[in-house]
């Protein structure tokens, strides 16, 4: 037997045994009077996102290319994840593997969904679903490429209005993220495709148009987010919805990407940035993330030491913990062991933001109800 296969019947075996908490005992999450935090209800203690980006494996893998067949790794990864001090896991949908056409979801992934959200409700773990993914180009429909906006905007309303069906009832959703860092492109000119450059094999950025045809940007992104909202309230009145920015999306010169914090925000129940910290520039992040505080709650919604050290980020994240209601950072399949035992300098690296994540917890984190 493998190594993996026994650490996944280890943790399967260590997450019977453990105490979990039934769906009628988990509480849902609202946001807090105060339109700056999150608290649970019904009993209104402050609840602060704390987890990670299950964005893949690691191999690369993409979720749905494995949770059909191996599914003891993905319970096992979730313990993990538990077992390390998340509250909430990230998970990022891909577009192409939940719609078979443009108005016509794909079953079986809805079902793998529901099986997901189950396991979080037995886990006592709160999902964000980010949703709408084309991080594999090869897996993106040679028909969803060739809508027009109005087309494309109304399949992936679609897209929601299934997701959030089947989500509605759960507690175990924290959130909706309509899409990962959505981008509008330039006022002159015309996007060559959907997708933004790749970041290794996947591409994480996506344009909602190709062109704005004398819109203002912003409008245009006010006008994608409204739809999809809509598209979700049909089916779930209670969820919170967000969406996941770039960083370069305040309102300054240079690059930006149209959805402004201000003015896109309206119909959102709170902001979510992803904020990558550069060394000696801790202040420039701290400005950073306090533009995204519009009078919503925000959260990190992606963080990791790319650019600076795992002490770093941890100051950063003091520094700024009366601002953000959230912090998610990045699991991607091996275990603190694991990555002590295998001597790379990448593996080194995401043990210490693991083991950041684990001293720092209780100093952010209230306790659990």
């Amino acid at each position: 037997m493998t190594q993996r296969l026994l650490r996944s019947a280890a943790l399967l075996i260590a997450c019977m045994a453990a105490r979990t908490l039934p769906a009628e005992e988990l509480p849902w999450v609202r946001v807090a009077p105060d339109q700056r935090s999150f608290v649970t209800e019904p009993s209104g203690k402050p609840f602060v996102a704390w987890g990670f980006n299950y964005d893949h494996d690691e191999t690369g893998r993409l979720i749905e290319d494995y949770w059909d067949d191996e599914w003891p790794k993905v319970e096992a990864d979730f313990q993990e994840m538990k077992d390390l001090g998340a509250n909430v896991v990230r998970v990022h949908l891909q577009f192409g593997k939940f719609m078979e056409a443009a108005d016509k979801p794909n079953e079986k992934a809805l079902d793998q969904l529901g099986r997901l959200v189950s396991l979080a409700e037995k886990q006592g773990l709160y999902l964000d679903l980010t949703g709408l993914g084309c991080y594999h180009k090869k897996d993106v429909p040679a028909w969803y490429d060739a809508l027009e906006e109005t087309a494309r905007w109304e399949s992936q309303a679609r897209f929601w209005e299934a997701v959030a069906a089947r989500c509605a009832k759960s507690p175990a959703i924290f959130c909706y993220d309509l899409m990962n860092e959505p981008v509008v492109p330039g006022s002159i000119g015309k996007a060559k495709d959907w997708l933004g450059p790749a970041f290794g094999d996947k591409h994480f950025v996506q344009y909602v148009t190709l062109e704005t045809k004398g819109r203002e940007r912003p409008e245009v992104a006010r006008a994608w987010i409204s739809l999809l909202v809509k598209a979700i309230r049909r089916h779930d009145a209670k969820h919170l919805v967000t969406v996941g920015l770039v960083p370069w999306s305040l309102d300054k010169p240079g690059l930006t990407s149209g959805f402004v914090p201000e003015k896109i925000a309206g119909d959102l129940d709170f902001v979510a940035v992803h904020i990558y910290p550069e060394k000696e520039k801790l202040a420039d992040a701290r400005e950073t993330l306090q533009g995204f505080a519009v009078g919503k709650p925000v959260i990190v919604e992606e963080m990791f030491p790319l650019k600076c050290s795992a002490e770093e980020l941890g100051t950063f994240i003091g520094d700024m913990k009366g601002v953000s209601s959230g912090w998610v950072g990045f699991y991607w399949g091996k275990t603190p062991d694991e990555l002590r035992r295998s001597g790379t300098l990448q593996d080194a690296i995401v043990l210490g933001t693991l083991d950041l994540f684990r001293s720092r917890r209780d100093a952010i984190v209230p306790r659990p109800e």
